[in-house]
């Protein structure tokens, strides 16, 4: 990986780790001041934002560690599957949080459910993303298993030389 591409990716990655960090302050002062007006089941939607923030959160920190990884050169070993499962498990928590939103929002779409469905919809392109990283990680466990095979042949060449 390049180090233009690695700066980039981390520019990026504070970025948007700063964004979900003051959004979640916004969340959490809105709980505590701003009263409920009845239109909206507001204080569950800002208790699933809050928490849809820490599965972004998570996300981000697990990439910025698989990133250091692959600077460093170690990402082919078994310490890169605790954050790919991670960053599987904050997808998963983020689509379970999305259905959450779609089931309080249901209610006032009971005259276009089509907005219900386009958001169940998103809730199962997010966990389609979460089975892409999946991919991505027994694709990992391959080259893996590579890495670790070539080491030993490379320890049985250099004792017949």
């Amino acid at each position: 990986m390049g180090k233009l591409a690695v700066r980039a990716l981390s520019a990026v990655l504070v970025v948007v780790l700063a964004g979900t960090v003051f959004v979640q302050a916004l969340m959490v002062w809105a709980l505590a001041t701003d009263p409920e007006d009845g239109s909206l089941p507001l204080t569950p939607l800002r208790v699933i934002t809050i928490l849809g923030m820490v599965s972004a959160q998570v996300a981000l920190v697990c990439v910025w560690r698989l990133v250091t990884m692959v600077r460093r050169g170690t990402v082919f070993s078994h310490a890169a599957f605790r954050y790919v499962d991670a960053v599987i498990g904050a997808i998963v928590a983020a689509a379970l949080l999305w259905f959450a939103v779609t089931a309080l929002n249901a209610p006032g779409q009971r005259e276009d459910p089509g907005v219900t469905v386009i958001m169940g919809g998103v809730g199962v392109a997010i966990l389609g993303v979460a089975l892409i990283v999946l991919v991505l990680r027994m694709l990992l466990a391959q080259a893996v298993a590579r890495d670790v095979e070539a080491t030993q042949m490379r320890a049985e060449l250099d004792q017949v030389i």
